[in-house]
């Protein structure tokens, strides 16, 4: 009886390994997490699980029944490496396990900082559910809380920290905060939003160090403010864990390179979620997406692959992020837009559109509590529609009439 083997138990690796039942697949599957938990929601740790309002039960992605019924083998432990040759993968306790077809989830690790004082005790990232339980005992009631970084990460656990009673300070090293991924107005609007919840936010900051007797205390940045802090968060993106493809031959760029069928440079070996990179039909150009609904959707393109199947998707990269009583929807990529329209109050209000265009077509869209306007997004990027930038603005006008 062949075996599938699946390298990690991310949000990719549940999606694979639920799809390759129905998709028809009889032989094993072995699914190896370094982690002692079945697949779980990455999303909820910085929000709900961090406030102690949900339990790991709470977060995971299926229930152990769903595993055992369709005879899905969860093992705990770290891959080090791949014979491609024989087929085989080696643990870091040494242990073997032979595959016939595999899949790579290894998604992305948190991008750490060398500064002086990254390793005192009440320095943390937030990434996994070991992380956010070393903050828990730190979140305390009118204590300070610095997070380094103002990308949605770190916005997201300020928003919770301050919830949970925290002074929170944010420091940003670009001109503004969010500004990789959104327009001006967008990251006007979510530092309006966290100073009214009493969040401070410092953008065109340099950290130099954090400092402290036997615990961080303080964190110092270039231009010679200094920050007090009971706790430091570091929130500044991801790396994509691709060392395992890297060592083993596969071609490797911006992660693990796929093709439409997640298929990497070798026949048997497919890769998907956070360390993949792929080339994406709507945007014309390759590109490593970490998202949920990225990873959930070349998951079933590889359980295709992986039973012999055909099956491909055209993708629309979507996001959310949930900050206090405001929901984010995501759709499409905002690089490279000429112009920007607002639809609803984004100065005053709590609930606003904004949309990008690039040469008369829609190619992304920021939607705070908008969910119909996000809805008109999607469709709209996907069918490559011209729109007209008055009518988008326009509130008069019913979102489905546009």
């Amino acid at each position: 009886m062949q075996t599938i083997v699946i390298v990690g138990a991310s949000h990719a690796a549940a999606q694979l390994a639920a799809s390759l039942r129905p998709d028809g697949w009889q032989g094993e599957i072995v699914m190896i997490g370094d982690e002692p938990y079945l697949p779980y929601h990455r999303p909820p740790l910085s929000k709900t699980f961090l406030s102690k309002t949900q339990q790991v039960v709470d977060l995971l992605i299926r229930p152990a029944a769903f595993y055992q019924k369709n005879r899905i083998e969860f093992q705990q432990g770290q891959v080090i490496a791949i014979d491609r040759v024989q087929r085989r993968l080696t643990l870091q306790d040494k242990r073997t396990v032979a595959y016939d077809q595999l899949a790579l989830c290894t998604g992305a690790r948190v991008r750490t900082v060398s500064l002086s004082g990254h390793d005192l005790v009440g320095v943390h990232y937030l990434r996994t559910i070991a992380d956010v339980r070393a903050i828990q005992p730190w979140v305390q009631p009118k204590a300070t809380a610095v997070v380094i970084g103002g990308g949605y990460i770190g916005l997201e656990t300020a928003a919770s920290l301050t919830k949970q009673g925290m002074q929170v300070v944010v420091l940003e090293m670009a001109a503004r905060i969010l500004q990789r991924v959104t327009a001006p107005e967008v990251s006007d609007f979510y530092a309006r939003i966290h100073r009214e919840q009493g969040v401070t936010i410092h953008t065109g900051v340099t950290v130099t160090a954090i400092t402290g007797e036997g615990r961080a205390q303080a964190v110092l940045c270039a231009d010679g403010s200094v920050f007090a802090a009971d706790l430091v968060i570091v929130g500044v993106g991801v790396v994509p864990n691709v060392e395992l493809a890297l060592d083993a031959g596969l071609q490797v760029d911006n992660g693990i390179v796929i093709d439409e069928y997640c298929r990497t440079s070798a026949p048997d070996i497919v890769a998907l979620g956070d360390c993949a990179n792929a080339f994406n039909q709507i945007y014309q150009r390759r590109m490593r997406l970490e998202s949920v609904p990225n990873a959930n959707e070349q998951a079933k393109v590889a359980s295709a692959t992986l039973c012999g199947l055909q099956r491909t998707s055209k993708n629309l990269p979507w996001f959310w992020s949930d900050q206090y009583d405001l929901k984010l929807q995501i759709a499409g990529l905002s690089q490279g837009y000429d112009q920007i329209v607002i639809r609803g109050d984004v100065k005053y209000g709590r609930s606003f559109a904004a949309f990008y265009l690039q040469a008369g077509r829609l190619i992304a869209a920021d939607c705070v509590n908008r969910p119909q306007e996000f809805m008109l997004s999607k469709r709209l990027i996907i069918a490559g529609t011209m729109v007209d930038p008055l009518l988008l603005a326009d509130e008069s006008i019913a979102v489905q009439v546009l």
